[in-house]
């Protein structure tokens, strides 16, 4: 596991033509908002946090549906179906990598969207924790949005649809985190329900993974 695990993310780190439009699309829409809202301090400031929240979700949306697809077409999948290992245990580590080639960049890029939307000082303790909660909690449920879609036609399509209502209680806490810090009101509810959504997400999403995987291999 350990190997694969290493395998992946050399992999996905010479992919960096699949890593840079995540980036890009997370700075340039943070960018438009200032454009479309006006550039007053404290406007940006009081919406800072959603904006932050909203454009790394979308971000994330992004590379769902290529964590799967390059393994189904190449017969990879069927392989590690067959392996002795738990068919969980390899969905764990390709959600592992997705964080860190995409979840771990939108994390450390978010204090500087932060700095640009004038976000209060006070917050962004707040906002790199849950961030820091969130962002797995994106590849966790995203990729069963990419596990089920997948071989479907038009899969790229369907599994926005599919995910972004079952991360909307990530994107309402992670938001919420924010504003309290940035307000005196405390972030620490808000994180500790991120932290709850991660300690579900974490054992159950890989077996989730797991059995879509194994449909779509057997079809």
């Amino acid at each position: 596991m350990g190997a694969f695990f290493r395998h992946e993310l050399r992999l996905a780190l010479r992919q960096a033509s699949d890593l840079m439009p995540v980036l890009i699309f997370f700075v340039l829409a943070a960018t438009l908002f200032p454009l479309g809202v006006g550039p007053e301090p404290m406007l940006l400031g009081r919406i800072a946090s959603g904006i932050v929240w909203v454009t790394a979700l979308l971000a994330a949306m992004l590379s769902l549906d290529r964590m799967f697809e390059a393994d189904y077409a190449d017969g990879t999948l069927e392989l590690l179906a067959l392996s002795p290992q738990p068919l969980a245990l390899f969905a764990a580590t390709k959600i592992a990598v997705h964080w860190l080639t995409t979840g771990l960049p939108l994390l450390l890029l978010s204090p500087l969207l932060g700095v640009m939307l004038n976000l209060p000082t006070e917050a962004y303790g707040a906002l790199l924790l849950s961030m820091a909660l969130g962002t797995p909690c994106l590849s966790l449920i995203g990729a069963i949005g990419a596990s089920v879609t997948l071989g479907a036609r038009r899969g790229g399509a369907l599994v926005p649809l599919l995910v972004l209502p079952l991360v909307l209680p990530v994107l309402i806490f992670g938001v919420s985190a924010v504003e309290g810090a940035a307000t005196g009101l405390g972030a620490g509810p808000a994180l500790l329900v991120l932290g709850a959504l991660l300690a579900v997400a974490l054992p159950l999403a890989p077996m989730v993974v797991a059995g879509a995987l194994r449909l779509a291999v057997s079809d």
